[in-house]
């Protein structure tokens, strides 16, 4: 039987016989090991918490000075480098927040380092690795494919490979993220937590439950609650047996939940745990591309597994994770990129009701969002809330027609923000010569606002065709036409 030690993919630091369970003391030691190396970041109330209807703090990693909680990991990992390992450098494969991390951290320490990165790998993330030093190669079509070239790099070259979400360094540097939150809301109920390869998670859910683990309770029929510790001790101050019984009747169980969060495309921590195993998981274009890892870790699997760290695992819908991005841009003043924005996005979807009312704090994992990314979840964000409507309709082709369109639209405070008339396309060869079909992109302030909207367009005009409030095609034409001529039959779709 062939060594599994001579695979190109073998790690010892991330042995499937022998995975590594994390412990609170290592991540203790990462914090003090890291004092001022590394951005104490700061956690403040959200403003959407009164519309969420919960104490909400956004721990914003994005402050971190590449942008992403990934600093914390690296910096620590670097910290332990022998002398050997610094002289021959170091490599990893990454999708960007990871890559850029380590180019800072090697370029600083005068380490030599090489960062392997998928062929679409986002553009901004790109630059961002040549921009703090980092000597990159683009190679393969997903991470499994670039780990595995980053891999054989380091064998051949000696260099030591460090992966970005399992290397144990790595995860006790992600967990002092939860050493921090308890600091900074010490009476925490819950913490939402991205979740690609798992370090992140991993890590703070063990610094979370030690610092604050479920504490059991007993109640009182006023209401006033005692640890299970001291029961005995309020039991027999009661004065009548009654009182006694009520006290000791039942106890209850205070939690601090640690959740994790994935895209819908990104699920595989999710699905690993469901079956207790890793699996490999086929990976699609996500907006979180930050979590897109097609087998979670060793060690971040075996610590989470049947540890009573973690409470579950949501799954958040794409286009939620597009909102979320928005609303944390225009309430928060930030941008977010996809994967840090799953934990306000899983809120905002109302996949937990049980956290309505209490104090919660969202992990924002990084900023590092490309530009043209942020553009389109914008415009998602808005097309899903009613605020960007794309609709088509026929007005007079003659001079002040489309004035008068925009006349009518500009009176209840609706932007055009496109506009392109069609005059000579096969759908418009059997209307009248007079007649001009206008593609329209229309923003709104909301739902009632492009209801309003809609209405208006009914009453002044005979032919149009809009996405109604429930998202199905409205269609109306004056009068019945005949068979179209042109090549495309289907007529204003």
């Amino acid at each position: 039987m062939a060594n599994p030690k001579d695979d190109p993919e073998y790690d010892k630091y991330c042995d499937p016989d022998n995975p590594v369970k994390i412990k609170f003391e290592d991540i203790l030691e990462a914090a003090r090991r890291m004092t001022g190396l590394v951005t104490k970041t700061q956690c403040l109330r959200a403003h959407m918490s009164e519309k969420l209807e919960m104490e909400v703090y956004m721990k914003q990693e994005i402050l971190q000075y590449t942008g992403c909680f990934k600093e914390r990991g690296v910096r620590n990992t670097m910290l332990l480098l022998t002398d050997d390992q610094k002289r021959n450098g170091v490599v990893t494969a990454s999708a960007g927040n990871h890559g850029a991390a380590l180019s800072n951290n090697a370029s600083q320490l005068g380490v030599p380092n090489i960062i392997v990165m998928p062929l679409k790998a986002p553009c901004t993330k790109i630059a961002n690795v040549e921009r703090y030093g980092g000597n990159k190669i683009l190679y393969g079509n997903n991470m499994a494919e670039a780990k595995r070239h980053a891999m054989t790099i380091a064998k051949e070259k000696k260099m030591l490979y460090i992966n970005g979400f399992d290397h144990p360094h790595i995860i006790e540097g992600q967990g002092t993220v939860g050493i921090e939150i308890i600091e900074q809301v010490p009476n925490v109920d819950a913490v939402l937590v991205p979740c690609g390869g798992g370090s992140l998670l991993a890590g703070v859910a063990v610094a979370v439950k030690h610092l604050k683990p479920d504490v059991e309770v007993y109640l009182r029929r006023s209401g006033q609650c005692y640890a299970a510790t001291s029961v005995r001790k309020h039991a027999a101050r009661c004065r009548t047996w009654a009182s006694r019984v009520a006290l000791t009747a039942g106890p209850r169980t205070i939690r601090r939940d640690v959740v994790g969060v994935e895209s819908e495309k990104t699920r595989s921590m999710t699905e690993s745990l469901k079956k207790n195993e890793r699996i490999f998981l086929p990976m699609e274009f996500s907006i979180a591309d930050g979590l897109a890892v097609n087998k979670v870790g060793v060690n971040t699997f075996h610590t989470l597994n049947n540890a009573g760290l973690l409470t579950k695992m949501v799954v958040v819908p794409e286009d939620w994770v597009a909102r979320a991005i928005m609303h944390v841009t225009e309430e928060e003043k930030f941008n977010v990129e996809g994967a840090g924005a799953v934990g306000m996005a899983a809120l905002m979807c109302g996949l937990l009701p049980n956290l309505k009312g209490k104090r919660v704090v969202v992990v924002i994992s990084g900023g590092n969002i490309d530009t043209t990314t942020l553009g389109r979840a914008l415009d998602r964000g808005m097309a899903a809330e009613g605020r960007l409507v794309k609709f088509k309709v026929g007005v007079w082709d003659k001079p002040g027609g489309l004035a008068e369109l925009c006349s009518r639209l500009t009176s209840i405070g609706v932007t055009i923000r496109d506009c392109v008339p069609e005059r000579t396309c096969g759908c418009c060869i059997t209307r009248n010569i007079y007649s001009v079909q206008c593609k329209i992109i229309a923003e709104t302030r909301g739902w009632d606002h492009t209801k309003q909207m809609v209405d208006l367009i009914k009453k002044h005009y005979k032919e149009y065709l809009f996405q109604d409030l429930n998202g199905k095609a409205e269609k109306t034409t004056t009068k019945k036409r005949g068979p179209c001529l042109a090549p495309n039959p289907i007529c204003m779709q």
